[in-house]
C-alpha cells in the first residue's frame, strides 16, 4: 500500500492537470511555432524557385547545338523540384520542432509524434501559403495580359492550343489569301478541339475542312484532304505529347512533395529533441 500510494503521488505530480479536468491545460499544437516555420519553408521554397529558373533560362538557347537539350532540362527541373521540397521543408519543420512549448509530464512517445504532427503541419501550411502566392501572381498575370491593348482575335489565338495547326490547315502561298480566312478560323478551331478530345476524325469533318482548305489556299479536293489528314495527324501527336509531359511532371511532383511532408515530419522531431535537451 505505502508502494502504491508513493506511485499515485509521483504520477500527479509530473501530470500537469487541474482539479476536476481530464487534460493539461497546455495545448498539443504550438500554433505559433507552426506558423513560422511554414512561413520560412514557404520563403525558402520562392527563393530556390526563381534561383532554379533563373538557372533554367541561362541555359536555354534559340540557336542550335548551343545551351543544353530539352530531355537535360527536363531532368533537372524535376530534380531542383525534388530539393527545393526536401530543403524549404527540412529547415520549416525543424524550426516548427525547435520552436515549440516545451512540454512537461508528458510520454515520450507522445513528444516523438506531436513533433512529427508539428513538422507535418508546418509543411501543410506552407504548401497553402506557397500555392497561394503562386495562384495570386498567376492571376495578376493574366488580368495585364486582358488589360493589355490587343483584338480579340489575337487573345484568342494566343489560349487556343490549336491556333497553330489552324494556321498550318489554312495557309496559303500569299498574304492575301492569308487575310481573307480570318472568319472561319474560330469554327476550324472548335472542329479541331471536338475531334481531338474524341481521338479521331469523322469522315464528315474530314470532307468539310477538305471543302474549306481547298477553297482559301486554291488546292484540289485530293490534296486538300491530304492536308487535313496530315495536319490532324499532326495535332495528335502534339496533343498526346503534352499529355503525357502533364502526367510525368504530376507524377514527379507528388514524389518531391511526399518527400517534403516527410522531411518536415523528420525534421521536427529533431528539432524537438534539441529543444528538450537544451539546457536552462
Amino acid at each position: 500500500m505505502a508502494a502504491q500510494s508513493s506511485l499515485r503521488a509521483v504520477v500527479d505530480r509530473e501530470t500537469p492537470l487541474r482539479a476536476g479536468e481530464n487534460e493539461a491545460s497546455a495545448s498539443g499544437v504550438s500554433w505559433a511555432a507552426v506558423a513560422g516555420g511554414a512561413f520560412v519553408a514557404s520563403a525558402l521554397s520562392l527563393i530556390l524557385l526563381s534561383l532554379g529558373t533563373g538557372l533554367g533560362f541561362s541555359a536555354v538557347s534559340p540557336w542550335s547545338n548551343n545551351g543544353a537539350s530539352a530531355a537535360a532540362l527536363g531532368s533537372g527541373a524535376i530534380v531542383w523540384l525534388v530539393l527545393t521540397q526536401v530543403l524549404a521543408s527540412a529547415l520549416g519543420g525543424y524550426l516548427g520542432g525547435r520552436l515549440r512549448t516545451k512540454w512537461t509530464g508528458i510520454h515520450t512517445d507522445e513528444v516523438y509524434f506531436r513533433d512529427t504532427a508539428h513538422g507535418l503541419l508546418v509543411w501543410a501550411v506552407g504548401m497553402v501559403i506557397t500555392a497561394g502566392f503562386l495562384a495570386s501572381s498567376a492571376a495578376s498575370f493574366a488580368g495585364a495580359q486582358k488589360s493589355a491593348p490587343s483584338t480579340s482575335s489575337t487573345q484568342e489565338s494566343a489560349l487556343d492550343p490549336t491556333a497553330y495547326f489552324v494556321d498550318m490547315l489554312l495557309r496559303a502561298g500569299g498574304p492575301a489569301n492569308e487575310k481573307q480566312d480570318v472568319p472561319e478560323r474560330p469554327e476550324v478551331s472548335r472542329i479541331f478541339a471536338h475531334d481531338l478530345r474524341q481521338g479521331a476524325l469523322p469522315s464528315g469533318d474530314q470532307s468539310y475542312l477538305a471543302l474549306l482548305v481547298s477553297a482559301r489556299t486554291g488546292l484540289n479536293a485530293s490534296d486538300a484532304e491530304k492536308r487535313v489528314t496530315d495536319v490532324f495527324g499532326e495535332a495528335q501527336e502534339a496533343t498526346d505529347h503534352l499529355r503525357k509531359a502533364i502526367a510525368h511532371l504530376s507524377l514527379w511532383l507528388f514524389v518531391a512533395l511526399l518527400s517534403g511532408a516527410f522531411c518536415a515530419s523528420y525534421a521536427g522531431t529533431i528539432g524537438g529533441k534539441q529543444r528538450d535537451h537544451v539546457p536552462v
